[in-house]
């Protein structure tokens, strides 16, 4: 029988952290490959799968080994509540830039622009998952696939392709980027074609995507406000892509 701790040594450097049971869920569910997953508890576990996850109940039987509390401690940066963790194959960049470029597209594509905030990265990606959008698409330094980003993905980047890309290697399609000076989101009917790009939590857009976008487009807010969350402002934009609008009944 394999060695779940020495088999996690082994893998780690080159997986991806999936920390909880969500993560592991997720990623099981939307076809991740995971060579090893461990639970202090593994009854409580599978007792989750059996009330919020059945569909993939079976599949987390055959994966979860049960360590000590010590043990697992010792895999991630931040245990978690579930105290459950595993290890997924990343999946494949060249698979994930085909999607990205395929067109037509019946979603759009999502791109961040140079952001800051690993968390607020993973609640995009989960988003994103949510609506069915093509991908995710990063610029700048931030790595997509770093493991705090995966968490607040809750496991989600298996559902829908996340790369970070240049602003010259963007996926085709009209490119609306928002930002407060553009049009107002409400009078405009985003196709699904869609590139959607957002500016950093602090700086906006930069001025290589802001020269590159074919529209500029604003969300409605209160005067005297000046900002929304970056993952509010990627929901409210995913919502109207969605509704159809404008004329949405």
């Amino acid at each position: 029988m394999t060695d779940p701790l020495a088999q996690w040594r082994r893998l780690a450097d080159a997986s991806v952290l999936l920390d909880g049971f969500h993560a592991l869920k997720h990623a099981v569910r939307f076809g991740a490959e995971v060579p090893v997953a461990v639970a202090v508890d593994r009854r409580a576990a599978l007792a989750l799968a059996d009330e919020l996850a059945p569909d993939v109940r079976a599949a987390l039987d055959a994966l979860l080994t049960e360590v000590p509390q010590e043990a697992y401690a010792a895999l991630v940066p931040r245990p978690h509540p579930t105290a459950v963790a595993a290890l997924a194959v990343r999946p494949s960049r060249e698979a994930h830039l085909r999607a990205l470029a395929r067109m037509p597209r019946s979603a759009p594509v999502v791109v961040l622009d140079e952001p800051r905030n690993l968390g607020n990265a993973g609640a995009v990606i989960r988003l994103a998952a949510g609506f069915g959008a093509t991908g995710v698409v990063t610029t700048g330094t931030l790595d997509p696939w770093h493991p705090t980003v995966v968490r607040g993905g809750a496991g989600l980047h298996f559902a829908t392709a996340v790369e970070r890309l240049t602003v010259g290697e963007l996926p085709p399609g009209p490119l609306f980027a928002l930002d407060p000076e553009g049009e107002d989101i409400r009078g405009v009917k985003l196709p699904d074609d869609a590139v959607l790009a957002f500016g950093s939590e602090r700086s906006g857009l930069s001025a290589p995507l802001r020269a590159r976008a074919d529209h500029l487009l604003s969300l409605p807010m209160r005067p005297q406000v000046s900002s929304y969350n970056l993952a509010t402002s990627v929901a409210m934009t995913l919502y109207h892509w969605s509704a159809g609008a404008p004329g949405a009944a």
